[in-house]
């Protein structure tokens, strides 16, 4: 199977998969390439997904949509967090969150000056 893992700005995985694992908002479940097709609405939780060599991999996923179309998996989700080994899978899922928090601040910030730029041009020009 394709499995496709799709964030808003940009296609985050693409790889051949023998087996994937998720969770949707009913519990989880299996899929292998000659499972029906099927759609799911996705659960917070992690995603699992074979290789052919048999090797596990592991994403952190928001909420989304997982939809199985004959030879394809496509998951869409607004954020995920790819990891090896699941039990570093914690610590990637903070690491990101971090970078994330780190990044809100910074543009809090960038706003917070251009609102004070435009408050003090308005009183400069006496418009205010």
């Amino acid at each position: 199977m394709k499995l496709k893992v799709l964030l808003p700005t940009h296609v985050f995985l693409d790889e051949e998969a023998t087996r994937v694992v998720a969770e949707g908002l009913d519990g989880s479940f299996c899929l292998l390439p000659r499972h029906a097709d099927f759609v799911s609405a996705l659960a917070a939780g992690v995603l699992l997904y074979e290789t052919p060599d048999r090797r596990e991999h592991y994403v952190a996923v928001d909420r989304g949509i997982l939809v199985k179309s004959a030879d394809e998996v496509l998951v869409s989700t607004r954020r995920a967090v790819p990891c090896d080994d699941l039990g570093t899978l914690t610590d990637c899922v903070q690491e990101s969150f971090r970078e994330i928090d780190e990044r809100e601040k910074m543009t809090n910030h960038a706003l917070i000056k251009l609102e004070a730029n435009i408050v003090r041009r308005f009183i400069e020009t006496g418009l205010a």
